[in-house]
């Protein structure tokens, strides 16, 4: 039994464990916008870095997507090795997933986050949809670090310039330190060298 609310006379709303189901609301900030934020940075700067990190977000996305397509479709005598080893820098890839979308929340900005903006706005192009050889695969994962790696130099430079010292930090500490050592561990896997004898 409900008792009236002493302070204004009427009965307390019934509890209720259903969720509010099919709801829509209007769009409360626009991509490729920033809010003010009180992190000691100009709105042109916050803007600049925002663009930046979403194009580096955009690739990354895909890069991560490319290692899992190929971490399933792996094949050959060193199968073992490259499937454990796309499972591991999708791994990697995840975190940097997560700490990119993250800087530019925390610059004001809107990270991009649906797959089809991503695959509109990404510079990595898009693989076939069947299985590659195996070369193939690596060659494509190795180009899309290169991507990645060239934006974020670029990048990484131009916010030290606007002191964005956070977001230079993020571009050079963790994405392109982690893109440079998957780089390596890939590119190694293509060197045509003899595994018994010389």
């Amino acid at each position: 039994m409900t008792t009236a609310d002493h302070r204004t006379g009427t009965a307390p709303k019934p509890r209720s464990s259903q969720p509010w189901l099919h709801q829509s609301g209007e769009e409360i900030q626009e991509f490729g916008t920033v809010r003010q934020f009180p992190v000691g940075l100009s709105y042109d700067t916050r803007m600049y870095s925002c663009q930046r990190l979403n194009q580096v977000l955009c690739d990354t996305r895909i890069l991560h997507d490319l290692y899992k397509k190929h971490h399933w479709l792996m094949r050959g005598q060193t199968f073992y090795q490259l499937h454990l080893l796309m499972d591991k820098h999708a791994g990697e890839q995840t975190a940097l997933i997560d700490s990119i979308a993250e800087r530019v929340q925390t610059l004001g900005g809107v990270a991009v986050g649906d797959p089809r903006h991503v695959a509109e706005i990404t510079n990595i192009p898009r693989p076939p949809n069947g299985a590659e050889e195996v070369p193939a695969m690596l060659s494509r994962l190795l180009e899309g670090h290169e991507t990645i790696l060239e934006d974020c130099h670029d990048a990484a430079a131009r916010t030290q310039e606007l002191g964005d010292d956070g977001t230079n930090d993020l571009l050079v500490s963790e994405v392109i330190r982690v893109n440079e050592l998957q780089a390596w561990f890939v590119a190694e896997h293509l060197v045509d060298t003899p595994l018994v004898r010389a």
